[in-house]
């Protein structure tokens, strides 16, 4: 009789086990959860960020977490180095976790997620990091065709002992293949398209927003910061663009964000329209858009209560001018038409 319960106990145990390693994380809930994700990332730190020069180099690492109340996650990836400007300045550089090395894993399906880091384990740039967040967060307001992120935070642990376990915000980046997933597109990696063929209205929509959030740091010929995406079932179709990284925009206001020079501007809190001209049809088409979600705009920064009272008070300033200028017919004449682009 202890031998048989004793081999039901067995059965249990690895029918459970099984059942465990069974589950996957839901792609989509994980980045409408907008709760804070703790985790730990372990890595030989003094060798990755030693060799920040070299691309193509995968270094082993472990993430872990705790989903819910009942799924704690302890998995074996790699970690990659990822980036331009912020891969050289940054003591903690973006990384890409990846996620597809044991299919038993939860976050196997997940593949490999961007990490955008802290850059600089300072309260400083813990507010910049967590003004880009927001940044996203506004621009998922106006367009499904944006990138959804999660907040963590993130411990920095150290495998070889010899450094300071860090602890500091950071954001995970959808996918851009689940992006265009939910949109009924694909991502466009084969083609480079200039601004003005890209699908109109949703180009009019990408270049307001750059221009509401202060960001001039981008470039559709050479798919700097933009994703370009087709519907699946028309490949003949103009491509949709969606915007990424905003720690260059005045609404962010990074010490080290500085304009090009060429743009002739002095400052990157000083706004310049980067999109070509639109018929006034077509702006108020896309600044309707931007007026009904201005409260919900607001209520993002206002409800996140990791940013500063300081923070919050510069942003909301800041938004204060575009939308004086999008509610002045002549102003939004003058930036968008007048002073918009030619070539």
């Amino acid at each position: 009789m202890k031998a048989f319960f004793a081999a039901l106990l067995f059965f249990v145990v690895i029918t459970n086990d099984t059942a465990w390693s069974q589950q996957s994380i839901n792609k989509e809930k994980l980045f409408a959860d907008t709760s804070i994700l703790n985790a730990t990332l372990t890595f030989n730190m003094a060798k990755v960020f030693s060799n920040r020069d070299k691309v193509g180099l995968v270094y082993p690492a472990t993430f872990s977490c705790k989903m819910g109340d009942t799924m704690n996650i302890n998995d074996h990836i790699s970690i990659e180095l990822r980036g331009h400007f912020r891969r050289g300045y940054c003591y903690l550089p973006p990384l890409k976790l990846i996620y597809k090395n044991n299919p038993a894993s939860p976050f196997y399906h997940l593949k490999s997620l961007k990490l955008v880091s802290n850059c600089k384990p300072s309260n400083d740039y813990d507010q910049y990091l967590l003004k880009e967040y927001t940044c996203y967060k506004i621009y998922n307001l106006i367009t499904d065709k944006s990138l959804r992120v999660r907040l963590l935070d993130l411990n920095y642990k150290d495998s070889s002992g010899k450094k300071k376990t860090i602890t500091r915000h950071a954001f995970l980046m959808e996918d851009a293949k689940d992006m265009a997933k939910r949109n009924g597109c694909v991502e466009v990696t084969d083609r480079k398209f200039t601004t003005e063929r890209t699908e109109r209205r949703q180009m009019t929509l990408v270049a307001v927003f750059e221009y509401m959030i202060g960001n001039t740091d981008w470039a559709v010929p050479v798919n700097h910061n933009i994703i370009l995406l087709r519907p699946k079932k028309d490949s003949l179709a103009r491509p949709f663009a969606v915007a990424y990284d905003f720690d260059y925009s005045g609404l962010v206001n990074t010490e080290y964000a500085i304009p090009d020079e060429r743009l002739g501007i002095a400052s990157v809190t000083e706004r310049l329209y980067r999109g070509f001209p639109r018929t006034m049809e077509e702006l108020n088409d896309a600044m309707d858009i931007f007026r009904k979600q201005k409260a919900n705009v607001y209520a993002v920064i206002n409800n996140f209560n990791l940013l500063t009272p300081a923070s919050k008070a510069e942003m909301k300033e800041f938004l204060d001018k575009f939308y004086t200028t999008i509610n002045n017919p002549a102003e939004v004449k003058d930036v968008f038409i007048n002073n918009a682009r030619t070539q």
